[in-house]
């Protein structure tokens, strides 16, 4: 019986994403038919055993898994994981269409921090076309990746190519559950965790409209003989399901629209994909697991969890003598430990407001006669670097960049907004034209840190390019877009060095397994954005308290903030990266360290939420009561310990009163913590003592 019903919930799942699939991207009756999908067979309300310190360093087992399927699977010529049609035959179906050569393994970060990588190429006998799958494999975190990129290396039109899947595997990991999450809408449950069994029919996941709304491109394939993480990398309308067989799930992941010939010269990529295998049933030991390899191999080594303190947002119209004056009114223990002055939007020529003047960037010379350099120097003096805002994609009508772009054929894609205009990056020229006025913006004006945001659902641009610019040729336009938005993030880092990149796309929804490799997100949400009017939603606390306990599974860097004041809201705002919370340095250092949701309370104003963040050594626990919890008492039971050593525990707000127990009697029997005043945030430190 049970059975039955759970077939059904899976056909009417498949339905729903099947009207989901005829509806219109970017819409909110896209985005709930496919939250109201998962609904069907996922839960929200989730729990997860404990783990000690040693459970969750990766084992020999799961090395030699990982490495294994990767030599299975992508480092040979018999059954790749990855897959395309040519000229309408599928690669997999016809291997002796090709000659496949695997190259040599490289020197452990040789290509990537702390991975040996691998070429193989294949040449199809029968056209000009020539795929190279770029694939590296990271030994000390059990995970690999890979990439594939098509070329047609003659002078003529290759055949058709579709079906371009980046991943269609099977992961043998038996009857299996899988966990997501929400992506940003934005809504008081961005990010938002979810669980379910793994359907018989494919569960499909999409960004929406191009961003990552509806989903974010992570999962956490749990299964009954071992787990595996998949992450991709696209930043664009990328796909991803996931199917229940006999032995194990299904995985496919691909571009989702991608369909024509490549011309003479021509090459087109996939998405990235990436796997982290783990032993166990304990999906917390992959969300470690992965999150460990994100820290050591795949962000930039400029990143850390730095912490920033306002200059301006994007309705301020001071100028440089009033910046430098407040820049000299901060307290040295304020500049002691912030490392970032942010000024967001506005600092560069105003018609009416901010959104409408985007695409000249260079300072308001009214305001800033000399530029930004002498404000960067006057943080400099305070022992602060810049954060200066910029939105390159889109330009208004009558800014700079939209006048250049304008005098070549097809620099600029419109729709007949004036202020929705593109930069259409998939042109090699207009790339190279807006990488040149940036990198020369962000050296000019001194800036430390370079906010790159992204406020316009751009799938439906793309498509236009493929009609006016390709011939019609589906996804054409996409794919150069990423490759080439890749390629000038790349640059501004290599031409900068030491340059850290904010990424942002109207809060969180661009993130993704490449923009990681480039960048982290210092505001993940615009629903912590403030009205017109200056307000906030009456929720946005709790809201910004559950997003960290849903982005943190598999995020380890990244920020947001909260206006206003007090002591519940402030400590509600702590994360990795901080807008102006001061005084927590070694818990947001913890918080990059592993991650254990202690109690999931979501949003409910009657239930604690605590989330523990660090290693066997020590740590921190973040424990908010609600308005309308009851119970004075939070008992709270520690993760990921060491049984056998001792640690002490106490409340960073009072460091003498210390509770001492074993790891082993904090993880089974814990601690009752009194929190008599409501609501009330409590950061709970601990760390070894033997």
């Amino acid at each position: 019986m049970l059975y039955r019903f759970k077939t059904i919930f899976c056909l009417l799942q498949a339905l729903l994403l099947f009207v989901s699939s005829l509806s219109v991207y970017d819409s909110d009756f896209k985005l709930k038919t496919d939250r109201a999908a998962m609904a069907l067979t996922g839960v929200t309300e989730i729990s997860f055993d404990p783990i000690t310190a040693e459970e969750t360093k990766v084992t020999d087992a799961e090395k030699q898994r990982c490495r294994a399927w990767f030599d299975a699977n992508i480092r040979t010529a018999d059954a790749p994981a990855y897959d395309f049609t040519v000229g309408g035959k599928r690669l997999r179906a016809h291997l002796s269409d090709w000659n496949i050569s695997v190259g040599e393994e490289s020197a452990v970060g040789e290509k990537f921090r702390g991975g040996k990588t691998t070429l193989v190429t294949l040449s199809h006998k029968k056209s000009a076309l020539t795929a190279t799958v770029e694939a590296t494999i990271y030994e000390d975190f059990a995970t690999c990746e890979w990439t594939v990129y098509i070329k047609n290396a003659g002078e003529e039109n290759s055949p058709v190519v579709r079906d371009f899947y980046a991943a269609d595997c099977a992961l043998g990991t038996g009857l299996s559950d899988v966990y997501f999450s929400k992506g940003t809408d934005p809504a008081a449950d961005d990010f938002e965790l979810m669980k379910s069994a793994v359907c018989l029919t494919p569960m499909k996941f999409n960004a929406n409209g191009g961003r990552s709304a509806s989903w974010l491109p992570y999962f956490n394939v749990c299964g009954e003989d071992f787990g595996v993480v998949t992450a991709v990398g696209w930043t664009g309308q990328w796909f991803t399901s996931l199917r229940q067989t006999a032995k194990g799930v299904a995985l496919r992941a691909k571009q989702e629209f991608f369909n024509g010939y490549l011309t003479a010269g021509e090459t087109v990529r996939s998405p990235l994909v990436s796997l982290t295998f783990y032993e166990g049933k304990n999906a917390l030991k992959g969300f470690n697991v992965f999150r460990a390899w994100e820290t050591a191999c795949v962000y930039t080594e400029s990143a850390f969890p730095l912490t920033t303190v306002g200059l301006a947002n994007e309705f301020d119209r001071r100028g440089t003598e009033e910046y430098i004056a407040q820049i000299n009114s901060f307290s040295d223990e304020a500049c002691a430990e912030a490392d970032f002055l942010w000024r967001d939007a506005g600092w560069y020529p105003i018609k009416n407001d901010w959104a409408d003047s985007v695409g000249t960037w260079r300072p308001d010379p009214e305001r800033f006669p000399d530029g930004f350099a002498p404000i960067a120097e006057a943080a400099e003096a305070r022992g602060l670097k810049l954060l200066l805002w910029f939105e390159p994609e889109r330009c208004c009508e009558g800014t700079e960049v939209y006048e250049e772009c304008r005098k070549h054929e097809g620099w600029l894609i419109e729709d007949g907004d004036p202020n929705r205009n593109m930069v259409n990056l998939a042109n090699d020229d207009a790339c190279a034209y807006l990488g040149d006025l940036i990198a020369d913006a962000i050296r000019e004006n001194k800036v430390g840190l370079y906010r790159q945001d992204f406020n316009f659902d751009v799938l439906e641009l793309w498509r236009k390019a493929d009609k006016t610019l390709y011939g019609g040729r589906t996804g054409i336009e996409e794919n150069h877009y990423v490759t080439n938005l890749y390629k000038y993030l790349d640059t501004l880092l290599e031409v900068n060095p030491g340059l850290i990149i904010d990424n942002c796309a109207s809060g969180g929804k661009r993130l993704d397994l490449e923009m990681s490799r480039r960048s982290i997100p210092l505001w993940r949400s615009d629903y912590n954005c403030m009205s017109a009017e200056g307000t906030l939603p009456d929720d946005v606390i709790e809201a910004t308290q559950s997003a960290t306990c849903g982005l943190s599974f598999w995020l380890p860097l990244y920020g947001t903030g909260i206006g206003g004041e007090g002591e519940y809201r402030y400590r509600s705002a702590i994360v990795p990266c901080a807008q102006t919370v001061l005084g927590y340095r070694f818990v947001r250092g913890a918080m990059t360290k592993n991650y254990y949701p202690l109690i999931c309370g979501a949003r409910d104003l009657d239930k604690y939420l605590a989330m523990q963040y660090g290693d066997g050594d020590s740590g921190a626990a973040l424990i908010y009561k609600r308005e309308k919890v009851a119970s004075d008492i939070c008992h709270i039971t520690l993760n990921g310990l060491d049984p056998a050593r001792e640690y002490e525990v106490f409340d960073d707000d009072c460091h003498e009163n210390v509770t001492v127990k074993t790891g082993e009697a904090l993880m089974t029997g814990g601690i009752d913590l009194p929190i008599t005043e409501t609501p009330k945030a409590v950061v709970l430190i601990y760390r070894v003592i033997g």
